[in-house]
């Protein structure tokens, strides 16, 4: 597989060879050859370096730096093939001429999956060679990838790829998968003539409709953007940009939002992420608070280290947070993706034991806030080429990936496959969806989005409806107990509460949403106030529904309401009269305690009075058991 992540990659040519006074060659045409190849590798030009080499070696089959120098060459176009064929060529001629580069021609083996050749020669090159070379604890490493690449290979995994079809691939390179929560709206990178653009599909039933280029607004004409990533709801596109005048480095992270159907201007997403240095591959998670992404800046382990960065109170990024020696290795550790159930982690190292290139490994976050050991997701997944840019659903059903390895429609294309291995599976997340909506114009409204948990009170989820259809899409934390609200200025917010029960697979929770413009008799069910059994004793989890409506109340000083108590009709009238009145009082003493005047409350108990459903049910009596916001006046 190709590289196919955005970077500016210069491929080093190992040329240590050249350290002697006089060339193997005494022909002149070969040696010119030889002259001119390395000219051209001075200007990364590799393509008309092989063909020099290959016209020295023809003019002299004898010339031992010239074999040497063209693998090096054909390793710098990862055609690792050709590399081991030019390999073979100059160690048949001197096996003792330069025993360092048995580690490259080691490596090539490797890299295409001849495991009992690359280890005998990975053994040679430790025998032989300085032990204390730069590249003998890699051998090392690698050692250990040829005897894991066999038993993978003798143990496969399912996997069962399908190409997306016309629709999205082409004969070009499309690569580097984002998705929605619901799965409806794909991002990815398309790259014609070297230069780099988005893409957007949008899914009907199980149909992914025509890719469309996605906004000239994000895709410059004179720079390449990509490695992007976007929050669940669509409405965030984290991406990297390469040498733009706004960048701080080589490679930055930007940042843009969604704006009807448009996307605002992107912005650079700063310090303390971005340096001088190269950031790249963004991977947000569900909560919006958490940003994962790949750098080489100082403090890493290796090459290039996965870090994160936490989004604090005042909206502002703290300083990046390496992931430690669980995750980075002292190689190449990238391609972060965070699941949406923010435990899971998913990303490409090639420092870790695997099949010979990069392979994608998990690791589970644990209750203690440790990122568990990387484990290999297996052959066939991984192969010996280089393995990276997997994404999955929030249902853990289905990964996205990009490949050149099968019969496509040319270059890099996307595909999916169906997760069958319960180990590589992450925890299922739902997602809730719905719109938002002016009750009486029925006109879309841009309303605040928040998830709470009902235990804290903490809000674990905040995002706003689009402003042109009033449209949220947002992931379902993992929990047992939720608050939902969605507020308008101008507006009675509305209050939902999610249970257990609204996390049944491949049901996800959808919502229509009329908000009522503020205005005398209007009403709000708090689905969010609870008591104890047949006590008005509230309960610590109504504390965040509680919050929401000081908020509501100081937000608009004017009003007064009436706090009014429902019961089921199960038992005695008077006392459900009773304690509906009382469970009400227990409100507005809440509410007075927490400073809104006692002249704008007045609570009142209705008892069993105006069911709002079926008491001959369990859950129409759960319903009728509510407590209510009445405006009554302003």
């Amino acid at each position: 597989m190709k590289k196919f992540f955005l970077v500016v990659l210069v491929l080093g040519v190992y040329t240590q060879i050249l350290a002697q006074a006089v060339l193997s060659s005494t022909s002149k045409a070969a040696l010119r050859n030889y002259q001119s190849a390395n000219n051209y590798i001075d200007q990364n030009n590799y393509r008309l370096a092989i063909v020099e080499l290959n016209e020295a070696t023809e003019n002299d089959p004898n010339f031992i730096e010239a074999y040497l120098l063209l693998a090096d060459a054909y390793r710098a176009n990862l055609n690792y093939y050709d590399a081991i064929i030019a390999y073979e060529k100059a160690f048949n001629i001197n096996p003792k001429f330069a025993p360092e580069r048995i580690f490259f021609y080691a490596e090539s083996a490797l890299k295409t999956g001849k495991y009992d050749l690359a280890k005998n020669l990975f053994v040679k090159y430790l025998t032989h060679a300085d032990s204390t070379k730069k590249y003998a604890p890699k051998a090392k490493k690698y050692l250990k990838d040829c005897d894991f690449g066999p038993i993978a290979m003798k143990n496969p995994v399912k996997f069962r790829p399908v190409n997306l079809g016309a629709s999205i691939n082409t004969i070009h390179d499309e690569y580097m998968a984002a998705i929605t929560a619901d799965e409806t709206c794909m991002i990815f990178t398309r790259q014609i003539d070297f230069k780099e653009d988005f893409y957007q599909s949008n899914k009907t039933d199980t149909i992914w409709g025509k890719a469309e280029f996605l906004s000239s607004v994000l895709s410059t004409p004179d720079y390449n953007e990509g490695a992007q990533c976007i929050s669940p709801d669509g409405q965030y596109l984290f991406f990297t940009g390469c040498n733009r005048p706004d960048g701080m480095g080589r490679c930055d992270i930007f940042i843009s939002k969604k704006d009807g159907k448009d996307w605002i201007s992107p912005i650079n997403i700063g310090f303390p992420i971005n340096t001088r240095n190269w950031e790249s591959q963004p991977s947000i998670s569900a909560d919006g608070k958490t940003l994962y992404f790949v750098s080489d800046k100082k403090g890493g382990l290796g090459g290039y280290d996965i870090w994160k960065s936490i989004l604090d109170d005042n909206g502002d990024w703290g300083d990046p947070i390496n992931l430690g020696p669980t995750i980075n290795t002292p190689y190449n550790d990238m391609s972060p993706f965070i699941h949406p159930d923010n435990k899971t982690l998913y990303f490409s190292s090639d420092g870790w034991v695997g099949l010979g290139n990069k392979d994608i490994f998990l690791s589970h976050l644990s209750e203690n806030g440790q990122w568990g050991l990387p484990e290999n997701l297996g052959y066939p997944i991984n192969t010996f080429n280089d393995e990276g840019g997997l994404i999955i659903n929030p249902s853990g059903s289905t990964a996205y990936f990009s490949s050149d390895q099968y019969a496509g429609y040319g270059g890099l294309d996307l595909y999916y496959f169906d997760i069958e291995v319960k180990k590589i599976k992450p925890i299922y997340t739902n997602y809730v969806k719905g719109k938002v909506y002016d009750a009486k114009t029925k006109l879309p409204l841009e309303a605040e989005i928040q998830i709470l948990d009902l235990k804290t009170g903490k809000i674990l989820l905040h995002s706003y409806a689009n402003k042109m259809d009033g449209s949220f899409l947002d992931v379902l934390p993992q929990g047992t107990e939720f608050a939902f609200n969605a507020s308008a200025n101008g507006y009675l917010y509305y209050s939902e509460s999610f249970e257990t029960d609204y996390h049944k697979l491949n049901e996800p929770v959808i919502l229509d949403i009329p908000l009522n413009v503020i205005e005398i008799g209007k009403n709000i069910v708090l689905k969010n106030i609870y008591f104890e059994n047949n006590k008005y004793t509230l309960k610590p989890q109504s504390k965040a529904e509680l919050q929401k409506l000081l908020l509501f109340l100081d937000i608009n000083p004017n009003l007064k309401i009436n706090i009014e108590g429902f019961t089921d009709n199960l038992g005695d009238d008077k006392q459900n009269q009773l304690l509906s009145e009382n469970r009400s009082k227990s409100v507005y003493h809440y509410l007075i305690n927490n400073g809104i005047k006692a002249d704008r409350l007045k609570y009142l108990g209705f008892g069993a009075n105006n069911p709002i459903a079926d008491n001959a049910t369990i859950m129409g009596r759960a319903t009728n058991r509510r407590t209510e916001v009445v405006i009554s006046g302003r």
